[in-house]
């Protein structure tokens, strides 16, 4: 199948009964942990300056959706006490069709030069399931390094940190 090219867009509530129905789906569940119960009506109403919810269409089609947050400043304090200059992001495939087929690279790609655009941004931070190894081995393929194993919740969560460093030696070997 041919793979087409990936662009984000701002959400906007004419999302929101597609992120809620992407949130029904098995590998959306599977991989979203016991925590993660999302108000995205409220979410995507509720604009602060360290959230950012993106839509990601390959082609002009929604395929997925992208949440990047500074972890310092966000009102939940989810990641805990977090130095200043990190990001972190959340990333779904909303549909299993779209699994494997490089979407999720490209999403990531263009997140993680977002990221990044910021020049006081050090590092980008992830946590997917430690049972979720899929997820896991996706991350190291695109340049993640492992940090370690953290409990968020009720969710055990291996910890993953893209440094500016290494996202500059990943994008210019490729």
């Amino acid at each position: 199948m041919t793979v087409g090219t990936v662009t984000l867009r701002p959400a906007t509530v004419d999302d929101v009964s597609l992120l809620d129905d992407w949130d029904t789906r098995p590998h959306v569940i599977a991989s979203s942990g016991d925590d993660d119960v999302r108000d995205w009506a409220g979410e995507i109403v509720h604009v602060d300056p360290w959230t950012e919810h993106l839509i990601a269409e390959e082609d002009g089609r929604p395929i997925g959706v992208l949440e990047i947050i500074d972890p310092e400043l966000e009102s939940t304090h989810y990641w805990g006490d977090t130095a200043p200059g990190h990001r972190a992001i959340d990333i779904w495939i909303g549909e299993v069709v779209d699994l494997n087929r490089g979407l999720g690279a490209q999403m990531m790609t263009l997140a993680l030069a977002r990221c990044f655009a910021e020049p006081s941004v050090i590092a980008v931070l992830i946590d997917p399931l430690e049972s979720n190894v899929a997820a896991r081995r996706f991350y190291e393929r695109q340049g993640f390094e492992i940090v370690g194993p953290r409990r968020f919740g009720s969710d055990d969560c291996m910890v993953y940190r893209m440094t500016r460093a290494r996202w500059e030696s990943v994008t210019s070997s490729t």
